[in-house]
């Protein structure tokens, strides 16, 4: 079933109140892009969410976090290099100043490329009948657009392009509606850099970042050399248990821990990679106390946030009806906690690699303007800025082509495309997997499926979990499927290996019928290292 393609809403008769008002809608956009700036065809244009979002009128600005920046980042100053670029729309003026090459040397006279017509996002509907989008060298000065490969495909600033970053802040003012006054966004090349980034910002070696018992490993791959030690916090069903995390904060011992008190932590609460658990409401809302009682700054790690699916039904129960509009799939979404963050104590990733491609390498986070500030400080001088290449066709995709609408329509079809990926999943384990030894939980987002394996009962048991675990992995193996250990992503496996076992399978890239055979192999695998026999 195809999503809808409007967002239906009742008529506004006061135009001048719908654009003041903080609840941007997407009907909203054009009257509030009428009222602002427009944006700059410059290259290296200097842009802000300020420039694109509502002024927040009553809320409360943003907490000051001075007191845990690292000495490395309050010492980075802004690129003299920079702030002369960002002269470069200045009527008449003629640069001698910047080493920026003129676009004529670029070997790139248009890009076109076909992407899909809402609501048609299937592939063959693509091939079939999708738009073929096209950006010439020179389309600012001739009119056809405010972004083209002049601009894109030069020097950029820190924060990235300004048309990209008013798509960004139109969007997430459309989603979270940020409860304070100060947010802004700043383009990333993905979350694991924006990590990066982030600790440096933040911590320093010998401290310790909270982060959820089983984690990403890419994060904990991140933390290791930077001296930051990752600490688990139990989990349920619904990821991180804010209880276990208060308990840990108000026991700390510095003199025991050799560490001071933990401020920072790092949490994917949607669809959580690897275990696939989603923190309810009421979780997020208790995780953001707890953090606000002991002053922890969040990094809200959220690339499935828009892979959250409809309920599980089971293999011989009705499908749950798609959401009817905008409206109700925006309300259908988990809160995330940058919309509960009335301090400014979150800093929020997102990233377009789950939902267009990961070989865009591009995404963007929403913090205080403080913490964003520094944040392209750091940007400057690192990444520089995301690829114009990806940046212009993100833009031309999403800004120019499908709009906030046509975005949130596409969202909607991977919502349910990614609902039949877990549900064919779901059905091959109920109906392959021995079920005396292995249990699951459906994920109500993420590409994930945590496998639970009794190992206990495995037997050679006797032995340490670590080589009952790899004598599994290996035998999938040996039957033809591939699978990742738990272990992998345990945050403290150093320390303790924990008393559990795990496996995480994905839905996400494989057919149907490959995925029901790999689970098929699976069962396999672990009947014969049970000695359950065939079925």
């Amino acid at each position: 079933m195809s999503p809808p393609s409007a967002y239906e809403v009742e008529a506004a008769t006061d135009t001048e109140a719908a654009v003041l008002t903080d609840r941007l809608s997407v009907n909203g956009v054009r009257a509030r892009r009428s009222k602002h700036p427009a944006v700059s065809s410059a290259v290296a244009a200097s842009g802000s969410s300020d420039m694109f979002k509502s002024p927040g009128h009553g809320k409360p600005r943003a907490k000051r976090w001075d007191h845990i920046l690292t000495e490395e980042s309050k010492a980075r100053k802004p690129s003299p290099l920079k702030e002369a670029a960002a002269m470069l729309g200045t009527p008449g003026l003629i640069s001698l100043g910047g080493g920026l090459p003129s676009s004529s040397v670029f070997p790139y006279e248009h890009i076109e490329v076909k992407v899909p017509n809402p609501p048609h996002f299937e592939e063959a509907e693509t091939k079939h009948s999708g738009l073929c989008v096209r950006a010439g060298k020179h389309d600012a000065a001739e009119g056809k657009s405010i972004y083209d490969i002049h601009i894109a495909f030069n020097y950029a600033q820190g924060t990235g392009s300004p048309q990209l970053i008013r798509f960004v802040t139109e969007h997430t003012e459309i989603v979270h509606r940020p409860p304070y006054q100060d947010w802004h966004c700043a383009l990333t090349i993905g979350s694991t850099s924006a990590l990066d980034m982030a600790l440096r910002m933040f911590a320093v070696r010998g401290d310790f970042v909270m982060t959820e018992e089983y984690s990403f490993c890419s994060a904990l791959e991140t933390m290791a050399p930077l001296g930051v030690k990752a600490l688990g916090i139990n989990m349920d069903a619904e990821g991180l248990l804010p209880n276990h995390m208060d308990l840990v904060l108000s026991n700390w011992s510095e003199s025991e821990r050799g560490a001071r008190k933990p401020f920072l932590l790092y949490t994917v609460p949607s669809g959580q990679n690897p275990t696939g658990a989603t923190q309810s409401t009421q979780r997020r809302r208790e995780l953001y106390a707890v953090a606000q009682k002991h002053d922890v700054y969040i990094l809200e790690d959220e690339p499935y946030y828009y892979l959250q699916m409809q309920p599980y039904t089971g293999p011989n129960a009705p499908d749950v009806p798609p959401p009817a509009s905008h409206e109700a799939f925006l309300d259908a979404l988990a809160p995330s906690l940058l919309s509960m963050d009335t301090d400014g104590r979150v800093m929020r990733m997102d990233s377009f690699s789950k939902v267009i491609a990961p070989g865009a390498r591009l995404g963007w986070i929403t913090a205080s303007a403080q913490i964003v500030e520094r944040y392209v400080r750091h940007a400057e001088v690192s990444i520089q800025s995301p690829s114009g290449v990806s940046q212009l066709a993100l833009f031309k995709l999403l800004d120019e082509t499908w709009g906030h609408a046509g975005y949130l329509d596409w969202l909607i079809w991977l919502r349910l495309e990614y609902t039949r990926r877990r549900d064919n999943l779901l059905y091959a384990c109920e109906a392959f997997l021995p079920t005396e030894v292995v249990s699951w939980n459906p994920p109500a987002a993420g590409m994930f499926l945590w496998l639970k394996v009794d190992w206990r009962k495995h037997p050679c048991s006797d032995g340490a979990i670590l080589e009952v675990e790899d004598r599994i992995w290996r035998a999938a193996v040996g039957k033809g499927v591939l699978s990742a250990k738990g272990s992998w992503s345990r945050a403290e496996a150093q320390q303790h290996p924990g008393e559990d076992m795990f496996f995480r399978t994905t839905f996400a890239a494989a057919g149907a019928q490959d995925v029901t055979e790999a689970i098929r192999r699976f069962g396999e695998a672990l009947r014969a290292e049970f000695r359950l026999g065939v079925t």
